[in-house]
């Protein structure tokens, strides 16, 4: 979910830019149900609040197999060089 979050950071639209996101921290995180190998994932990223002067993105993640939540955490994301 991390990586789709750095992906989300890269659209104009949600704030972002093209310069390099990190992976700064994880909050909040609940696994919900067991997967296997052949379930489809689907995940979504909100974006809760972007401190541009820090650099600093926190984000809200939801991953679903099959319509159920199996796995939901806060991210946070920063800029660098």
């Amino acid at each position: 979910m991390a990586l789709v979050g750095g992906l989300v950071m890269l659209q104009p639209e949600a704030g972002g830019s093209r310069e390099n996101f990190f992976f700064a921290g994880i909050d909040k995180v609940r696994f919900r149900k067991p997967v296997i190998a052949s379930d489809t994932w689907v995940m979504r990223m909100t974006l809760i609040k972007l401190q541009k002067r820090f650099g600093i993105a926190k984000m809200k993640g939801k991953a679903y197999v099959g319509g159920e939540v199996i796995c939901e955490g806060e991210f946070l994301m920063a800029t660098g060089s």
